[in-house]
């Protein structure tokens, strides 16, 4: 079933594993993996920003470089189909360039169509996470997994699912994270990891009681949306993604149906994040241009600003939420 992701490695020495422009845990827990799981070549791993604070606690993340590897014979890119997630990339000639004259794989789990424009192959399964796709790989292609590729799966697929409780999760997920258990994984000693590096700075702490303040509610209270400009960004991501400081808190108040915190940039850019309560995540992304899953996904899009996609929403979700209601 997976044979030409094993086809694609052959007569491979170097290769270099892609993460998206908006990492997260199953972008770098699948890059991580992979570059255990891959003993037969040098691997690198690249993501063209820097890796947030708050994904510190996969023990290796520090492997991640934001310097391109030119001289990999392949390219494998985690967690991403489209174009827009890839724009640093393609922005870059040389980076382009490379993206153009040598192989590449894609390996992915989200639902929205393949929009790559460089050629590729790819294996794009609708999953709960990449990480859980790059496991059935593996076992499917009789690759070995050793425990820090296992113990980087489990935390992907928990970080991608809400810590198994997202609505994507089904048996099969249930019986991969058992088997990875069997493989040496100690989720008491991993989820102790990923809570120390999820504290927060009593700064960080004030800073959440100010986004709590500035929720905006419209459709009588169906959809809050927080905007995050561009000196939060510069002040608090490093430290802390303002994202998950206060998506899942807007999304578990009484009455809201769908969750988005909007980042707005100097250049015109503004980046969407949604949750739902209602399996009509994607559908809001794809208006802007983006995707993802039914109940999470993303969008980027330019000149605009926050209160021109505020009233694209309030125009949009009325027939989407009575659809699903």
């Amino acid at each position: 079933m997976y044979q030409n992701f094993g086809e694609f490695l052959q007569n491979k020495k170097r290769l270099c594993i892609i993460q998206a422009e908006n990492p997260d845990g199953d972008s770098l827990g699948s890059a991580i993996a992979l570059d255990y799981i891959l003993q037969n070549t040098e691997n690198s791993l690249y993501c063209p920003v820097d890796l947030p604070k708050y994904l510190h606690y996969f023990p290796d993340w520090s492997r991640v470089s934001n310097e391109f590897d030119f001289h990999a014979d392949g390219y494998i890119i985690v967690d991403t189909a489209a174009n827009i997630l890839l724009s640093k990339l393609l922005d870059d000639t040389a980076i382009k360039n490379s993206l153009y004259n040598k192989p590449v794989f894609i390996l992915d789990h989200h639902e929205s169509e393949d929009d790559l424009e460089f050629p590729h192959e790819a294996i794009i399964e609708a999953l709960p996470a990449c990480a859980e796709l790059i496991y059935k790989i593996a076992k499917s292609e009789n690759l070995e997994i050793p425990l820090p590729a296992a113990n980087a799966i489990y935390s992907a697929i928990s970080a991608d699912t809400l810590g198994l409780v997202s609505a994507s999760v089904n048996s099969e997920t249930m019986h991969i994270m058992g088997e990875l258990i069997d493989l040496g994984v100690n989720p008491a000693e991993l989820e102790e990891q990923r809570r120390e590096f999820m504290k927060k700075s009593p700064r960080i702490l004030d800073y959440k009681a100010d986004l709590i303040k500035r929720i905006d509610y419209a459709l009588d209270g169906k959809l809050a949306t927080i905007h995050i400009p561009f000196e939060d960004i510069q002040q608090y991501s490093d430290e802390y993604n303002p994202n998950v400081l206060i998506l899942e808190e807007m999304r578990l108040v009484e009455n809201v149906d769908v969750a988005i915190a909007i980042k707005t940039y100097p250049d015109g850019k503004v980046t969407g994040k949604i949750r739902t309560s209602l399996p009509i995540a994607e559908q809001i992304a794809g208006y802007f241009g983006g995707g993802g899953h039914p109940f999470a996904a993303g969008f980027r899009t330019y000149d605009t600003n926050y209160d021109e996609v505020v009233a694209d929403l309030i125009k949009i979700l009325p027939p989407m939420l009575e659809e699903n209601s």
